[in-house]
């Protein structure tokens, strides 16, 4: 057998298209008693020219009814013969067509009046096929066709057509009598040589036949001739076959309408080619779940579809059918569709015989031996997204009663308990109070969409209460989207939320100030009408929470004034939010923009030059402000002109920050609430890189307010003649070298240590997160050496721009620090930069779960660099931790990765092309 080399339907995407070629047709004119009985019929467009003005429509059906609306040619007026040669697109494609997918083309007469009557329109049916987009084989039909018109019929597109495309043969037809044998004979004759030449003429186009132009045209016109000639004979009576009308100038049509001439017509079309066939595939849906399996389901919507097992075979049965019978070795894979969606009954069965009845008792005191020691330690190094497999399980639970003092062992029991089996579960509940306290990475695991147990959740919430309120605020953010996979209790009404999550967050957040502040605004971000993405019953979840937690602040008379502060705080920024939108939609130039904000600013009826008592600041609500100073209001150069606003404190001091709307600034929320967290991490190891976690606090999710800090961009440094176009004479100039003070480099050495550091802390964590899009426009230096990124639309590895590199490391940034070569320059900080590089990278890989089960509790959030990867965001985190090599393999990586990117054009090349880009906009 030949090979057939084919593509499939169901990859094809791209839309529908045929091009209509031309009409050909023949008929004899109306007889004048017809016109005579039948003025309207004198006006229609077809019986005043042979080549009246006609149009096409084409219009997908399937099983009777229409795909998509229909596509028309446009209007053309035709001299010598009805010829469109014109191409239309329908709006549907072929990956998406079922396979008895017909076009129903029709070709529109134009009349003055509506035979029918009434308001209808004055286009009426000239003929009308119906044509299938797949043949016998189901294959889509390419090239030249020549579709049957049936006259005065409109195509009905209909799966048993009364317009076929090509004339159905009819049963028992014996051949013409002999006056017309002749004539039979050479028609069919001219039929056949019309068949060799269009298969040609395919050929020609599939470039198998070469070309040549003059003798090419000539062979066209001598085809359309024969063409032409062939539909004239077919439209001649022969012998008694028509109805001849009564003056015998013509036959009239089949359906006895006497003011209409039957004629024969072909409409001439072209598909598209491909350069092979095409094969109808169906598109494969997920098996459904089946009874009560779709019940069981209770881990989301992700299967975990077991491996194939293995299959030995017994003595004399061969895999293959080379020896022996050719039939006796095949082996044939019969679909199942509860694999995947339901446990197989033998290893349920399995499962109660070695977890259940006496063997209970027995595991008490059952202690692994050294071999079972090691397996089950190297379990306990798993990672929270590492699934378990069935020996991991039973061996978990066998030992259950032993890994109770293993702190570690507890996720790892969760994973491998049959929560569906009544029995198993309350032994698993029942051994909650026993266990180590576990670590709070492991309590938000099993705060996570998996774990849906209420008595877990319970347990895992108790650990979160020995948390100070400083760790809690570093979580805040995650527990709230938490709140999510709480159930509500069934013992009270429907419409009370009864959650062990919701009540601990609430009376926390009742009795701090600064955690009210941030669970406030987060739950106003879950509850903005304008995102599309919040889901129904998410918004009325978290508009219960905020609703019970005004509740307990009317309770003490402490947290009436707390809720009063969080109105007011509501009407600041829904000032805020009108001004920035009023300065982002007028049309007035920046200079006028400024002008008016300070205007605004300065205008007591808005109570923002003066707030009394002072306000806590929604930002950072430790600050509390006093009012605005108009003069140092400002609005930024870009796209959404966001707001500048320097704010008095009552402290005395001034506290700069950045408002903006039109943009979603949660996904910059969520880095700088990491960043924050992994500082708090290294500070433990006592590590301090000197890290500027500025506070961001989405209002909304087209919102939000950001830190002030006072900088200067890196591609500024680099460019200004005044610090020598490098960032190490930008250090000399703010901190200069004085006599009888530690200096490198002729800069404080307290300046270069915390530019140092903050190099080598900003490297690790954003290679860690994958934040891309780096330029020099986003790196920032302040003037005491502190060294920041920001911006943070693209992280998880995203990246704009080609060849973006997995760590910006740029070569002024190095020489910064005295350059790479220690031989060149002894006082080089690059080994130090290097060794903080290490350490840092080896902390939070040993903190690699929490940071993890963090991104975990954020996957629904809708953030929208999250939801692009949906559940393999967090995948993206695990695999830039390296945790499947040991640390030193893992120093090792990172060292080279520290070389490469030394060394690396890619960045270079950016950088150029983004400062040529910016000051061309400029």
């Amino acid at each position: 057998m030949e090979p057939f080399t084919f593509a499939s339907s169901s990859q094809l995407k791209l839309p529908v298209a045929v091009k209509v070629n031309r009409l050909e047709g023949y008929e004899k004119p109306l007889p004048y008693s017809t016109l005579l009985r039948r003025p309207d019929l004198r006006h229609r467009g077809s019986n005043l020219s042979a080549h009246s003005e006609l149009y096409i429509t084409v219009q997908p059906f399937a099983d009777s009814k229409p795909l998509t609306v229909h596509a028309q040619t446009p209007y053309k007026h035709f001299k010598a013969t009805r010829s469109w040669a014109q191409w239309l697109t329908l709006p549907v494609e072929y990956s998406s067509l079922p396979v008895n997918t017909q076009l129903a083309i029709t070709a529109w007469d134009l009349s003055p009046v509506n035979p029918h009557g009434g308001d209808k329109g004055h286009h009426i049916p000239f003929a009308g096929t119906t044509i299938p987009l797949f043949d016998e084989t189901a294959t889509l039909r390419t090239g030249r066709q020549k579709c049957r018109m049936w006259r005065h019929k409109a195509a009905d597109g209909f799966s048993d057509s009364s317009t076929p495309w090509r004339e159905p043969k009819k049963r028992g037809q014996r051949g013409e009598e002999n006056g017309h044998a002749v004539v039979n004979q050479r028609n069919v004759r001219r039929e056949e040589e019309l068949e060799r030449l269009v298969d040609l003429i395919k050929k020609q186009e599939m470039g198998e036949i070469s070309e040549n132009k003059w003798l090419d045209q000539m062979v066209y016109r001598q085809i359309e001739k024969l063409e032409r000639q062939s539909v004239k004979d077919a439209s001649k009576p022969h012998g008694s076959t028509g109805n001849a009308d009564q003056n015998g100038d013509a036959p009239v049509c089949a359906e006895g309408d006497p003011d209409h001439v039957d004629g024969v017509f072909y409409l001439y079309i072209e598909f598209p080619r491909f350069d092979h066939p095409i094969v109808f595939t169906d598109h494969e849906y997920p098996p459904p779940p089946i009874t009560s399996m779709g019940a069981s389901q209770t881990q989301g919507d992700t299967v975990n579809f077991k491996p194939p097992p293995e299959v030995q075979l017994g003595p004399g049965i061969h895999p293959d059918s080379s020896q022996g019978d050719p039939t006796s070795g095949r082996l044939i894979r019969i679909y199942d569709p509860e694999i995947g969606y339901a446990d197989n009954p033998a290893e349920n069965k399995h499962r109660r015989l070695i977890r259940g009845g006496q063997r209970n008792a027995l595991d008490r005191d059952l202690k692994p031996n050294p071999k079972m020691r090691d397996f089950l330690n190297k379990i306990m190094y798993y990672g929270p997204t590492v699934e378990l497999n069935d020996k991991e399980k039973d061996e978990i639970w066998r030992f259950r009663h032993h890994l109770t003092r293993d702190k570690r062992a507890l996720t790892k029991l969760v994973k491998s308990v049959n929560w569906s089996e009544p029995a198993e579960s309350r032994q698993a509940i029942a051994l909650l109070p026993k266990w180590a306290e576990i670590d709070i990475d492991d309590a938000l695991e099993l705060l996570g969409p998996s774990v849906r147990n209420t008595a877990v959740r319970a347990y895992a919430v108790d650990r979160l209460r020995k948390a100070d309120d400083e760790e809690l605020l570093l979580y805040l953010l995650q527990l709230v989207q938490a709140l999510k996979f709480d159930q509500p209790s069934t013992a009270k009404e429907d419409d009370e939320l009864d959650s062990s999550l919701a009540s601990f967050v609430i009376a926390r957040s009742a009795d701090n100030m600064k955690l009210g502040n941030y669970l406030y605004w987060y739950l106003m971000v879950e509850l903005d009408e304008a995102s599309p993405t919040q889901t129904r019953e998410n918004r009325k979840l978290f508009a219960r929470v905020s609703y019970d937690f005004m509740k307990e602040l009317d309770r003490t008379v402490e947290g009436r004034e707390r809720r009063k502060v969080l109105l007011k705080q509501a009407e600041f920024i829904t000032v805020l939010s009108k001004v920035s939108k009023d300065m982002a939609t007028s049309r007035a130039d920046r200079t006028k923009k400024i002008e008016q904000l300070k205007k605004f600013l300065a205008d007591p009826k808005n109570d923002m030059i003066s707030m009394d008592p002072p306000m806590p600041l929604p930002l950072d609500p430790e600050v509390s402000v006093t009012g605005v100073i108009p003069d140092d209001a400002n609005v930024f150069k870009s796209s959404l002109f966001p707001l500048y606003l320097n704010f008095k404190t009552s402290t005395g001091e001034t506290y700069p920050l950045m408002f903006k709307t039109g943009d979603d600034l949660r996904q910059d929320q969520l880095v700088i609430q990491i960043i924050a967290l992994m500082d708090r991490l290294l500070m433990k190891e006592n590590l301090d890189l000197k890290l500027t976690p500025y506070r961001i606090l989405a209002t909304s999710t087209l919102a939000g307010a950001v830190q002030f800090v006072p900088s200067t961009p890196v591609s500024a440094i680099l460019t200004s003649p005044k610090f020598k176009t490098s960032i190490l004479g930008y250090l000399r100039s703010h901190n200069p070298a004085s006599p009888g003070t530690p200096s490198i480099l002729g800069v404080r050495k307290e300046a270069m240590d915390t530019y140092v550091k903050s190099v080598a802390g900003y490297c690790v964590i954003t290679y860690l997160l994958g934040v891309g899009d780096r330029h020099l426009d986003n790196l920032l230096l302040t003037p005491d050496g502190h060294f920041l990124h920001i911006d943070y639309g693209y992280i998880l590895g995203r990246d704009p721009k080609p060849m973006a590199p997995l760590m910006k490391l740029s070569r002024e940034m190095i020489e910064g620090m005295g350059g790479s070569s220690v031989q060149a320059n002894p006082d080089s900080q690059f080994d130090i930069f290097r060794q903080y590089c290490f350490t840092a990278y080896t902390t939070l890989r040993r903190s690699s779960s929490l940071i993890l089960n963090l991104f975990a509790l954020m996957q629904d959030a809708n953030i929208p660099g999250l939801a692009l990867y949906g559940d393999q965001a967090v995948r993206k985190v695990e695999e830039r931790f390296k945790l499947d090599v040991s640390e030193e393999e893992a120093i090792g990586f990172f060292a080279q990765l520290i070389e490469r990117e030394m060394g690396a054009w890619g960045p270079v090349v950016i950088d150029k092309l983004h400062g040529f880009v910016q000051g061309w906009r400029a």
